[in-house]
C-alpha cells in the first residue's frame, strides 16, 4: 500500500497576529503533551531513540530542543490554525 497524505491548501492563508505573537508558546504547549503523555506511557530521556528500552533524546524542555525539532512544532501548530481557519473558524483574542 502506498498512502499519499490529504493536503489541504493552506498556502494563501495568514496566521492571525494574536496567534503569530504566540506562536512560540503554542508550539511549546504542543511539545510538552507530547512529551506528557510519552512520560505517562514510561518512556524516557535518553541520547538516543530506543523502542526496546522506551528512551527518547527529545523528552527534554521545548527550550532545549534542537532547533529543527521546535521547527516541526511551530509547523505543526501554524499549519493546525490555518485549517481551522480554512474551514471557517475564526481567531481572535479576548481583549478582557
Amino acid at each position: 500500500m502506498s498512502w499519499v497524505p490529504d493536503l489541504h491548501d493552506t498556502a494563501a492563508l495568514t496566521l492571525p497576529p494574536a496567534v503569530v505573537t504566540d506562536l512560540e508558546q503554542l508550539a511549546e504547549h504542543v511539545h510538552n503533551v507530547w512529551g506528557s503523555k510519552r512520560l505517562a506511557d514510561g518512556w524516557r530521556y535518553g541520547p538516543e531513540r530506543s523502542t526496546a528500552e522506551r528512551t527518547m533524546p527529545s523528552l527534554v524542555p521545548y527550550a532545549d530542543l534542537p532547533e529543527d525539532e521546535r521547527d516541526y512544532d511551530r509547523e505543526l501548530v501554524t499549519e493546525t490554525v490555518k485549517m481551522l481557519l480554512r474551514l471557517g473558524y475564526r481567531v481572535s483574542r479576548d481583549p478582557s
